[in-house]
């Protein structure tokens, strides 16, 4: 698949699913639930799911069910439903391995500037979606890009997902969505990583997702392509980011109100 493929109908296109798989059921679970709310909105979809958790505040985090089992229920997701799928990788081995089960690899926002690893992910041939550092201004990201453009891989995807504020602290400058636009790829805004409130002092991050409507409504608003959106049905009981994920059950509702503020700006 080509990044047109995900942006070729008038509507923003969808990156959703949990933080990290946790189970098979409930991957084919959430893959189905959001696949027939996106059917119903006219949204390109895409299921989420990190199969591992390398950056993580303390080594006894959870950190994944193991790379090969949570890569095949990657792969079953995409089979049985036949979407695409990402997934975030941390080192240049990652990619080759990765990219025998999913469709775009995802290069996580602390690695952005790291060479070997968007070689490694643009040689693939996938999509290579990579997510601004907190510690960017916009502008850089072209050269992030380009690395992937030089590597002969001309699919490449920029994801917004806040910028550092202060030591604890993430903020959207929503002016960087436009000006990442005229590089000549997809934006895509992180909603849920954007709330994040990384680096807390019990060593698990904090967040605000009573913003996730607010967050969205203005990337939206500004012109972004796609969202990104974590999502669990109970986020509280999820093993990784539980405090900024979005409800399952609310999804629906988000994606309607937004994407009649999409038909509003193509007005």
């Amino acid at each position: 698949m080509t990044v047109k493929d995900l942006t070729s109908t008038e509507n923003f296109f969808l990156l959703a699913g949990p933080c990290i798989i946790e189970d098979e059921d409930m991957a084919l679970q959430i893959a189905e639930r959001i696949l027939n709310i996106t059917n119903k909105l006219n949204i390109p979809y895409v299921f989420k799911g990190s199969y591992r958790k390398a950056n993580r505040s303390r080594v006894d985090s959870f950190t994944g069910i193991g790379d090969e089992k949570a890569l095949k229920i990657l792969r079953k997701v995409h089979d049985t439903f036949g979407i695409p799928t990402v997934t975030d990788i941390h080192e240049t081995e990652e990619a080759a391995i990765a990219a025998d089960y999913v469709d775009i690899l995802q290069i996580p926002a602390f690695l952005c500037r790291q060479t070997d690893l968007l070689v490694a992910a643009a040689k693939t041939g996938k999509i290579v979606n990579i997510k601004k550092g907190q510690f960017l201004a916009p502008e850089p990201m072209k050269f992030a890009a380009q690395k992937v453009v030089d590597s002969g891989n001309p699919n490449v995807m920029i994801t917004e997902r806040g910028t550092t504020f202060g030591y604890t602290d993430l903020v959207v400058d929503f002016r960087g969505i436009p000006q990442m636009r005229k590089f000549g790829f997809p934006v895509i805004t992180d909603i849920t990583h954007s709330l994040q409130q990384p680096n807390q002092a019990d060593g698990v991050s904090g967040g605000l997702p009573e913003l996730i409507e607010t967050i969205a409504k203005a990337a939206v608003a500004v012109g972004t392509d796609g969202l990104f959106i974590e999502t669990h049905p109970e986020p509280l009981t999820a093993k990784s980011d539980a405090t900024n994920m979005l409800q399952l059950d609310l999804l629906e509702g988000l994606l309607k109100k937004l994407t009649r503020i999409r038909e509003a700006i193509k007005e």
